[in-house]
């Protein structure tokens, strides 16, 4: 009973993670049923077994779970830095050379998804996606002393600008997009951080002595 439980996950896991490689590298639209079971090497009848929605059920499952992974390697890559222009270029180094060994076909998993329309569900499991990201962000900025409205703030400045550098390296096959954001987002943090100067209190105008009277 244990062994055929511990195969049936097996077989769940393995399409769930060739769902998760073929949505990250080729979308929604582009990736079929009959390619997951053979990428996956799982029984095609386990497929509609573990997910009878079929797969707008297997995509959701597999987002949830690359998301899951994604977030906490970058959590993992920040966690020994020491402020936050270190986590930085923690983070802009991860993504620039996961991109790089993949030969530039990975990037951030839901994003290929993210450009195409898709029914309702897949669309709420990608908005989930950033919006947690959004919020790991925003709470990281908290730990390295910044108010929380303004963390909010850059944290979508920052999902935003990251996105988007991975999909210009992507196209132009270079990792200089993502070095060039991480310097821009170390700069804007540097601001942020910075300590306001007090202002000296002013001084006090002398007012000249009355005149003698003629």
């Amino acid at each position: 009973m244990t062994a055929a439980l511990t195969k049936g996950e097996r077989s769940r896991a393995k399409l769930v993670t060739a769902t998760a490689e073929l949505l990250r590298r080729q979308g929604y639209h582009a990736t079929g049923l009959s390619e997951i079971v053979a990428e996956s090497g799982a029984p095609r009848g386990s497929l509609y077994f573990y997910f009878p929605g079929g797969k707008d059920e297997l995509a959701c499952a597999a987002l949830d779970a690359s998301g899951v992974e994604w977030r906490q390697r970058i959590a993992a890559a920040v966690e020994g830095a020491a402020d936050l222009g270190a986590a930085i270029d923690a983070i802009v180094t991860l993504l620039a050379d996961d991109l790089e060994a993949s030969g530039y076909q990975h990037g951030c998993p839901a994003a290929a998804v993210a450009l195409e329309a898709t029914s309702e569900p897949v669309r709420e499991t990608v908005a989930a996606h950033y919006a947690a990201w959004e919020a790991a962000i925003a709470d990281r900025l908290v730990t390295f002393g910044i108010a929380r409205p303004v963390g909010k703030q850059l944290a979508t400045v920052a999902l935003a600008s990251i996105e988007g550098a991975l999909l210009l390296a992507k196209v132009s096959r270079s990792r200089a997009p993502l070095v060039t954001i991480g310097a821009a987002l170390r700069a804007m943090a540097a601001m942020m951080q910075a300590p306001r100067r007090k202002r000296r209190p002013a001084r006090a105008r002398s007012t000249p002595p009355d005149r003698p009277s003629s």
